[in-house]
C-alpha cells in the first residue's frame, strides 16, 4: 500500500470525528422537521445575513474534507456516479441519525441534499487533479486538448490494443514516447 494513502486513513477518521461531533452532539432533546420549503425561502432571502450565510456554507462545507480524503485515498470513488451516491448516503446518513437519536436537532432534506452537493464538488475537483483521472481523459476526449497524463494513451486504446500486440497494430511513431497535443485524438462528428 502506497505510504500516502496510509496517512490518509487517519486523517479521513479524524475528519469523520470531526463531522460526527459538528452534527451529532446534543443541543436538547427529541428532534424538529426542516420544511425544505420553508428552508429555501429562508435562504433566499437571508443571503445578506451572516447567520445564514453561515448555515449555508457550513452545509455546503460539512463533508467537503472527507470527501476530498476519500478520493484521494480510493481514486475509483472519483467518478461523478460514485461521488453523488456516496454523498447522498453520507447527507441522508447524518439526518437519518440526527432523526433516531433524540439530540435536539432539526432533521433537514435540504441540509442532506447540500452536504452531498459540497461532498461531490469537491471529490469532483480532487479526482480532477489527479494525473489519470476519468474526469481529464473524457475532457481531453471531447475537447481535444491534451490531458497532461502521460498516461492517457494507455487510457484510450480499445481494450483490443494489449502490450502484447502485434508490430502492425503499433502506435504511430511520437504518441508512445511522450504527451503532446496528438496524444488525444481530437473527436470526430458533432457535439451536441
Amino acid at each position: 500500500m502506497n505510504g500516502r494513502r496510509v496517512v490518509l486513513q487517519p486523517v479521513l477518521g479524524a475528519a469523520l470525528v470531526g463531522v460526527a461531533a459538528l452534527t451529532l452532539t446534543p443541543e436538547g432533546a427529541g428532534w424538529s422537521w426542516g420544511s425544505p420549503v420553508e428552508e429555501l425561502r429562508w435562504y433566499a432571502s437571508g443571503l445578506d445575513s451572516p447567520a445564514t450565510l453561515g448555515q449555508l456554507l457550513g452545509n455546503l462545507g460539512l463533508l467537503v474534507v472527507p470527501a476530498a480524503l476519500a478520493v484521494l485515498r480510493w481514486p475509483a470513488l472519483g467518478r461523478p456516479a460514485r461521488l453523488v451516491a456516496l454523498g447522498a448516503a453520507a447527507g441522508a446518513g447524518i439526518e437519518l441519525l440526527q432523526w433516531a437519536l433524540p439530540l435536539g436537532r432539526v432533521v433537514s432534506p435540504l441540509d442532506a441534499v447540500l452536504n452531498a452537493a459540497g461532498a461531490v464538488v469537491a471529490g469532483l475537483l480532487v479526482a480532477a487533479a489527479q494525473p489519470d483521472s476519468a474526469i481529464r481523459l473524457i475532457a481531453a476526449r471531447v475537447t481535444g486538448m491534451p490531458s497532461c497524463a502521460c498516461r492517457v494513451r494507455s487510457a484510450i486504446r480499445s481494450p483490443a490494443d494489449s502490450p502484447k500486440r502485434s508490430a502492425k497494430k503499433a502506435w504511430p511513431a511520437g504518441r508512445n514516447s511522450q504527451c503532446s497535443v496528438n496524444s488525444v485524438p481530437p473527436p470526430t462528428g458533432t457535439i451536441v
